[in-house]
This record gives C-alpha cells, structure tokens and sequence, in this order.
C-alpha cells in the first residue's frame, strides 16, 4: 500500500500554490467551513498525515472533481482523497454509509467466485439479448436501487429494461452477463481497494470470454470504472467501454438514428460528474436530448461547473449533501424547465430523495427521468 509522501508526489499535491481556488468552489467548503481541499493539502505537506486519516473530513470529499478544473498547478486532489483513504480503511477507519452498509454489503458479496446470482429476471419477453453479439451490456447495480429505493420511485428496472430496447431498436441484441457483479465503483473510493480488485477481476474475466468488443453502459460509474479504473488497477479489457448516450449520438451524427415522436417540453440537464469532469462527456447527452425534440434550458451551473448531486458512494450524507442538492434542484427549477434530465441512476436517486421533503418538496420538485427511458418512451 502507498504511504502518505507516495499520495502526495503521485498527486502533484507538492505543487499546491496554496491560491485557495479549489475551496471556492468545492460544493462541500461553500456550505461547511470547516472543510477545505486546501486546508486537506497542507496538512498532508506539512506532517499531519497521521491525523488526516483519523479525521471525519477524510470522508466528507464528494470527488466530484470541481477543483480539479480550477486547479492552477493540476493537483490530482480526488486521487489524493482516494489514496488517503485506501490507507485510513487499512488503519479500521471509514465514512458513515447512509444506508446501513446495505449497498456496500452486497458489493462486498459479489467478490465470491462461487456465488451464483439470479441477474436476468427483469428482463421481459419483448427484450433480445444474444450470446455472440459484439456489445455486451453492462447493467450495474440497477435492478439493486428499486429495492432499497422503491419509496421514492427509484427507476433502476425501467433504466436497465429501456437501455436493452433502444439497443434493439439500434440493431444491436447485446450479451448480458448472467453472473455479472458490481464494477466497485463505490468501493474503489470508498478506499476499498481489496475488494475493489476482486470485482474487477470476476468481471473482466466474465467480459473477455464473451469474445465481444464493446461494452456499452448506461452508468457513468461504471463506465469511469471500467474504461479508466481497471486498466489503472487490474489490466485492460481490450474492449471499447461507452457510455449509451455516446453510442447514441454518434448513431444520430452518422443519421442512422432518429427520433420522431417525442413530446417537445421545456427541459433542463444535469451532468453527472463521473460522465462530465472525470470522462470529458458534456455534447453526446445535449445532442440526444435535442434530437428528441425537447427544449433545453441550461442551469446557471452546467458543463464543466455544473453541481454535483451532492452525494458519493452513499457515504456521509447528512445536512451539508442535502443543502448542494436542494441548491441545484433550485436551479433547475429556476430554469422554468418541466422536466429534469439526467443520465445517471443515482443522481436521479439523491434529487429524489430531496424531492421527498416534506418541507421543501413542492419548492423544489419536479418531474426527473433518466435519458435513456425518454428516448425509449420517444421509439415506442
């Protein structure tokens, strides 16, 4: 495991200018004062590592990588968070779970060679899926969410079921791994390294014997995970890992895809950090959602400063996360949008979950679904 001055010089932190940009923007610093990425850096720098991985604050980092973009000196700060906490988890320290350690619990299940799950009863009788094809569809968690979410409406099934549809209607019956595990993710940041490598090596594993080229997802967890974490940690796949907004744009460049029966609405996006600033991924879900013919309001944050859903890793969700997410579903309402767009299960999860405030719920609510089920519903 690194040490410390191993985080610190694979990061760049030493370069750290001490400008203090990245506290200005930081979603978390804005609200609670008493967390900097800076204050974070120099106290690494300056010998207090050993307390660092002690401190509460370890874990209040969303990672959503808004410093980064403001960095002058290019210090890979949410590296720096996970390197810190792969060495706190190994010291017995770790971040609350908001749930009870529900999710991590079945991540941590999922590393089990002999476990045999029962992955595919969600898929319904219209839906084509194939054992030779060249796209394989990485699932994730999603069937997951709407039994620890159903109170709120999680949409992980519906995701998972329109994301096969539009597939077919692209021509493509994707493989679906019937023992498929968790990507870790949640684990890999969470400082888990360990069990974050089983995952990964059970799936790629699974993935290279389907022969396939492609692996197509509509999670942006999972497509950062697999298309920059596990060649970082396991190996490479030799496979394209896209994220399913991105197949569909290009479909749509090259005029091999259109949309015709969509409801034209006043609609607003939110980028997922993990498919904005971590994959660079901001044009290919604004061109869907206009090929759709809906109307795009921007929030004042959008693109690379967008806010993040206030949430990581289901991991110290308290007060502070739940004011970044009521300021940014404020911001979409301020827009005068009828519909929130997103293109991540989870941010969809965290904004309901805010939505069902009793106090603030007709503040701040409004209609939210994910991209894909909107261009599923569109083809129907």
């Amino acid at each position: 495991m690194e040490s410390i001055h191993q985080i610190i010089k694979a990061t760049k932190a030493y370069y750290c200018l001490e400008c203090g940009k990245c506290t200005a923007v930081c979603p978390i610093s804005r609200r609670e004062p008493t967390y900097s990425p800076r204050r974070m850096v120099e106290r690494a720098i300056w010998g207090e590592g050993a307390e660092l991985l002690t401190d509460v604050l370890l874990w209040s980092c969303l990672t959503c990588q808004q410093c980064s973009t403001r960095c002058p000196s290019a210090v890979r700060y949410v590296e720096f968070i996970r390197g810190l906490r792969a060495l706190a988890r190994g010291a017995g320290e770790e971040g609350l779970c908001t749930h009870g350690e529900a999710i991590q619990t079945w991540m941590r299940m999922m590393t089990s060679p002999e476990l045999r799950q029962n992955r595919l009863e969600w898929l319904d009788e219209d839906l084509k899926v194939s054992t030779s094809s060249d796209t394989v569809y990485f699932v994730g968690c999603l069937p997951y969410y709407d039994v620890l979410f159903s109170k709120i409406g999680a949409q992980g099934v519906e995701i998972a079921r329109s994301a096969v549809r539009v597939l077919n209607r692209l021509g493509i019956e994707p493989i679906i791994l019937e023992n498929e595990r968790c990507c870790g993710h949640d684990l890999l940041w969470e400082g888990d390294i360990a069990n974050f490598r089983k995952l990964a090596e059970l799936n790629i594993a699974m993935l290279r014997a389907t022969g396939a080229k492609r692996i197509v997802t509509a999670c942006p967890e999972c497509a950062r995970t697999l298309r920059v974490d596990y060649p970082a940690y396991v190996g490479n796949l030799g496979m394209e890992v896209i994220h399913i907004s991105e197949l569909l744009a290009q479909k749509i460049t090259q005029g091999e895809f259109r949309i015709s029966n969509a409801e034209s609405r006043i609609t607003t996006y939110h980028d997922p950090c993990r498919l904005g600033r971590h994959l660079g991924i901001y044009d290919a879900p604004r061109q869907v959602i206009e090929a759709l013919g809906l109307e795009l309001v921007e929030m004042e944050h959008s693109g690379k400063n967008a806010l993040c859903c206030g949430t990581s890793c289901w991991t110290n969700c308290g007060a502070v996360n739940k004011q970044v997410q009521i300021d940014r579903l404020r911001e979409a309402k301020a827009t005068g949008a009828e519909l929130l767009v997103t293109a991540c299960a989870k941010c969809q999860i965290h904004f309901k979950c805010a939505m069902d405030d009793v106090g603030l719920g007709e503040e701040i609510g409004m209609e939210i679904r994910d991209l894909v089920t909107l261009v599923d519903e569109a083809l129907a």
